[in-house]
């Protein structure tokens, strides 16, 4: 209890610089994933997709970043186990933090599209492992969670394809593209603005003190789909075109007007992902305020101090800002060729998923999110279509991202005890 009453204001100071760094290298490394096939589908220019994803990523963190948060600060780890020594716990929070933001800094600069979840729950693992032993991490949790590793790739490639089969029956089979182009995609801008403002009102807005009820939620949510869709439709309409151009010209329309339809899923990806994944690097922080705040004891809950938030937010803007364009690179050109239609399918899948997984308090993989719908526009094209080398490299970046991140908070937590005497 002395450390912490003599060190407080330190170690706070400590955990926000290590939190940013975090958040940092999530903007570095995962938005990139998510704007990555809007990159690639040239639907948006890298300063586009950039400009897009700081103002919604910041907003999805903000307004909708509380309920995962508390699932990983809570649930990897039993914290009871750290009752009388909450100095080990705050140290041991900080070195998961630093661990995992150091492996996201090494694996962005090399341009590889790892798991923040992966890296962040390693860490705390690790340190857990060597403070106090295999009985302090719940081991159904993280079984629960490595599930979910495999759930959410396998539903988001199952989504991803019927979007992108739906729109080749609907659009692209027919005998006039074009005209069904006009006629179904404000449909599916619709249903991108029903999943998107849905996850705000049911889980955002009550964290700036706005609660509404299920029904009124939906039904809000239903007239901004209907709002955006006519948006959609008077924007389609107004695009330059020849309505007597031969088929494949018609495609050629027919995926500048999926470019437009990109826009919004971009937009939807990146608050998606700003919701779920700010609480890799707040979780642990919001733990370590919540112990000094309480004078060195670990409660069950803790409100989040109003800085929090706003900071994995700016963190988050930021990686993305300077070193975001190698994994974009990566996950937008590497795995199949996308286009708009095919990029719009796999964006919207994902950002579906991910909201989903946020809603019920679930911290998922949104790189493997993306990757499994990004799998499944190219399944639906054929397994031709995948550059399968690509893929298995990626998949090797998966497996060895939890180690390492165990391994770095080992490390950074001896350094730390020595430092501080404990």
């Amino acid at each position: 209890m002395d450390f912490i009453a003599s060190y407080g204001t330190m170690l706070v100071l400590i955990a926000a610089a290590v939190g940013f760094f975090m958040a940092y290298g999530i903007g570095a490394n995962d938005v990139a994933n998510a704007m990555g096939t809007s990159v690639g589908s040239k639907a948006l220019t890298i300063k586009q997709a950039i400009i897009i994803a700081m103002i919604f990523e910041f907003a999805g963190a903000y307004l909708a970043g509380g309920e995962v948060t508390s699932t990983i600060r809570k649930g990897i780890i039993d914290a009871s186990y750290f009752t009388a020594t909450p100095d080990i716990f705050v140290l041991g929070m900080i070195s998961a933090l630093f661990a995992a933001g150091a492996w996201l800094l090494i694996a962005s600069a090399l341009g590889w599209p790892v798991s923040t979840t992966h890296s962040i729950i390693g860490a705390i693992i690790g340190f857990a492992l060597v403070a106090v032993g295999t009985d302090a991490v719940t081991w159904s949790k993280v079984g629960g969670i490595v599930g979910s590793w495999i759930i959410t790739p396998l539903l988001s490639g199952i989504i991803a394809y019927f979007i992108f089969m739906s729109s080749q029956r609907l659009i692209f089979d027919t005998a006039e593209p074009l005209k069904n182009a006009k006629r179904f995609v404000p449909i599916y801008m619709g249903l991108a603005g029903f999943v998107m403002s849905l996850v705000t009102i049911k889980k955002g807005l009550k964290h700036i003190g706005i609660n509404m009820g299920a029904v009124e939620g939906y039904l809000l949510s239903i007239a901004i789909a209907v709002l955006v869709a006519i948006i959609g439709k008077i924007v389609i309409q107004r695009l330059k075109y020849d309505p007597k151009a031969d088929k494949e010209m018609q495609f050629n329309n027919v995926e500048k007007v999926f470019g437009v339809l990109m826009i919004l899923t971009a937009a939807c990806m990146a608050f998606a992902h700003g919701s779920n994944d700010v609480a890799n690097a707040i979780g642990p922080l919001a733990a370590v305020v919540g112990i000094v705040e309480n004078n060195g004891e670990i409660v069950k809950k803790t409100a989040l101090v109003w800085w929090i938030l706003p900071l994995g937010g700016i963190g988050i803007v930021v990686g993305l800002a300077t070193l975001g364009k190698n994994v974009m690179k990566t996950i937008g050109e590497g795995i199949t060729h996308l286009t708009p239609s095919r990029g719009f399918a796999a964006e919207l899948a994902a950002a579906s998923t991910v909201v989903i997984a946020s809603g019920t308090g679930m911290p998922i993989s949104t790189t493997q999110t993306l990757v499994g719908a990004v799998l499944g526009v190219g399944m639906a094209r054929g397994i031709g279509a995948l550059n399968l080398g690509v893929i298995r490299n990626i998949v090797v970046s998966w497996v060895v991202t939890l180690p390492i991140g165990a391994f770095l908070a080992i490390g950074i937590f001896f350094i730390l005890r020595t430092a501080f005497g404990i």
